[in-house]
């Protein structure tokens, strides 16, 4: 479609298939689910915009799990392929929010789209709306839905709407079940929907030739899921506790009084993991820092880890351009959290050397048994006394993408890697009983295990000091 509206914006947009069941349904609760590529966070923000564009006055919602996730994807795809044009010629001007109101965009027409994260949810759930977008809403809780759909009462448009845009994650999935109750509708969205990866004739552009042979790399439970749209958990998944929304948690300040420790599972051509873990009064540990990267010495994973926890405390003030304070002997570094209890290292004994030899600390040889760890870790996983598992992944841990990894289409953290986590099956097992892990995309699965058999295990230390 091509819209001229009284204002002079133009929106050029083709909704095609789900997208365009999008602009016509009137549902109260409706989830746009499909493969990763089909264009449905787009049409909901089209929805968004031209709705707040034809009707003056109208408050609506821009929502994700956090504020960062939010601004550094959903928000990027409103600029620049939505609302450029509007934003262009003055007919949208951002708000940078205030003590009393929300960010978001401003409209001539007095209509206004607040945007947040439901990390901070004070000021965004303090207005009432008419349309709410959740995007990535496979991240969300039950909780978070719930509490946002007491929100839709602004009560100026004639019909008041809760969007959801995922892609598919396992069967039981909230969203899944409810849908299927009718308590929300689900419109499945297809590649062919999206007229930059797909022709109207079926025929795959350019665009979409690249885009699909990144998609056919996939593997497992993550290729059923992104590539062909379906609900599904991995066969011998092995950590089928496993739950985003509970074991994905928020950003939030680690206390000092939390011991700490790190976890390392070496590799080089395979990823390299450094996972950071607190463990709080209450026993649950808590992953809040993770370097899962390639082809990079573990010399250097030394300097970009004490780059990560130390700061200048007194300066030599030097004036040189290239003056680095973390190689700078006459500079004085400190600590920005508490050190480790221990580092729990992989066995490589020629890796462990070079790492403490870098990091001027000692290393721990990890618990390897493979089915106790693995037993600890899903022991972890249920919930406690208190209805809490007792194992956590802070969101955003990741310190950098490698984008190796991302064009390779393989898992580029610990969280990426669970649901594809699965037990190999050896010929002649009478009855397909679990063995073992898959030996693939496994690495932050077993920095991880490391850290439970430490805790959960009784293995007695094994320290070596840095010469």
């Amino acid at each position: 479609m091509t819209t001229a509206l009284d204002q002079d914006a133009i929106v050029r947009y083709e909704p095609r298939g789900a997208a365009l069941q999008l602009f016509k349904a009137r549902d109260s609760e409706l989830v746009i689910a499909g493969p990763a590529g089909t264009g449905k966070s787009l049409a909901a923000l089209f929805r968004i915009h031209l709705t707040a564009l034809h009707n003056p006055g109208i408050r609506c919602l821009i929502v994700r799990k956090t504020a960062v996730s939010l601004a550094s994807t959903t928000l990027v795809t409103y600029e620049e392929k939505v609302a450029k044009d509007a934003l262009a010629r003055r007919i949208v001007t951002w708000f940078g929010g205030s003590a009393r109101e929300a960010a978001g965009y401003r409209y001539s027409n007095g209509a206004k789209v607040n945007v947040g994260g439901m990390d901070k949810p004070e000021k965004i759930m303090s207005a009432e709306y008419d349309l709410v977008f959740a995007d990535e809403a496979t991240e969300l809780t039950i909780n978070d839905w719930e509490y946002i759909a007491t929100r839709l009462r602004n009560g100026v448009l004639s019909w008041q709407q809760q969007i959801a845009a995922c892609n598919p994650a396992h069967p039981t999935h909230w969203i899944k079940l409810r849908c299927a109750t009718g308590e929300a509708k689900m419109l499945t969205s297809r590649h062919r929907d999206n007229p930059a990866y797909v022709n109207a004739d079926g025929t795959y552009t350019p665009k979409g030739a690249d885009y699909f042979a990144k998609l056919d790399k996939l593997t497992g439970v993550r290729k059923a899921r992104l590539r062909d749209g379906a609900w599904a958990a991995a066969e011998g998944q092995i950590y089928e506790l496993w739950d985003d929304a509970v074991h994905l948690v928020d950003p939030r300040t680690i206390p000092d009084s939390w011991t700490r420790w790190w976890t390392v599972d070496f590799g080089y051509t395979n990823p390299f993991v450094l996972q950071c873990w607190a463990e709080d009064g209450d026993g649950r540990l808590w992953l809040y820092r993770e370097i899962y990267r390639t082809k990079r010495l573990v010399e250097d994973h030394a300097r970009h880890i004490l780059r990560l926890v130390r700061r200048c405390k007194t300066c030599c003030k030097s004036k040189a351009a290239d003056h680095d304070c973390h190689t700078c002997e006459a500079c004085e570094l400190e600590w920005t959290e508490p050190r480790p209890r221990a580092v729990i290292c992989d066995h490589d004994a020629e890796d462990r050397a070079t790492l403490e030899r870098h990091l001027g600390m000692g290393t721990q040889a990890a618990h390897k048994s493979v089915s106790d760890g693995i037993q600890a870790v899903q022991s972890r996983l249920k919930p406690a006394g208190d209805g809490r598992p007792r194992l956590f992944i802070v969101r955003d841990a990741l310190v950098e993408r490698d984008l190796d990894l991302e064009e390779a289409s393989l898992p580029m953290c610990t969280a990426e890697e669970v649901g594809g986590y699965v037990w190999a099956v050896k010929p002649g097992n009478a009855g397909g009983l679990k063995e073992e892990p898959v030996k693939k995309d496994d690495h932050g699965c077993d920095a991880a295990r490391y850290m439970v058999a430490e805790r959960d295990l009784g293995v007695a230390p094994r320290y070596r000091v840095a010469g």
